[in-house]
């Protein structure tokens, strides 16, 4: 039988820095990993987040929450969104994106915290060299 869980979201099991420009903060909750995002002003998943995932787009798949700011979102097939406090969200993988204004934009994930800024599975299978 399964244990009830609770966690301080200000807390994270695992957080993910970016090259520069915010952080993602993992909670893990038995099988569910959600995800929080913290993305100053200036970043672009493709300049921030790219050389970490070491992929051409975002793969991730996202079901999120906007708690402040704003960001945009441009998938691969050329559909735009724009999201701001409130909205909640499905983005599916292939996906580039960047915090619109001047305030930071915080979210909260519910399907890609698991994979979200880690390096890719092929480079984490991948023994070192040193």
């Amino acid at each position: 039988m399964a244990r009830a869980i609770i966690k301080k979201a200000s807390e994270a099991d695992e957080r993910r820095p970016f090259v520069s420009h915010g952080e993602a903060s993992v909670l893990n909750m038995g099988a569910l990993s959600i995800g929080r995002g913290y993305f100053e002003p200036g970043w672009q998943w493709s300049k921030h987040v790219k050389p970490i995932a070491g992929t051409e787009t975002c793969e991730v798949v996202h079901t999120l929450s906007v708690l402040s700011g704003r960001m945009h979102v441009q998938m691969n097939d050329g559909q735009e969104l724009d999201l701001e406090p409130g909205d909640v969200a499905f983005i599916p993988s292939g996906h580039d994106a960047w915090v619109v204004g001047n305030e930071p934009c915080r979210v909260v994930d519910f399907t890609g915290a698991e994979d979200y800024a880690r390096a890719s599975r092929e480079e984490q299978e991948q023994p070192s060299l040193q």
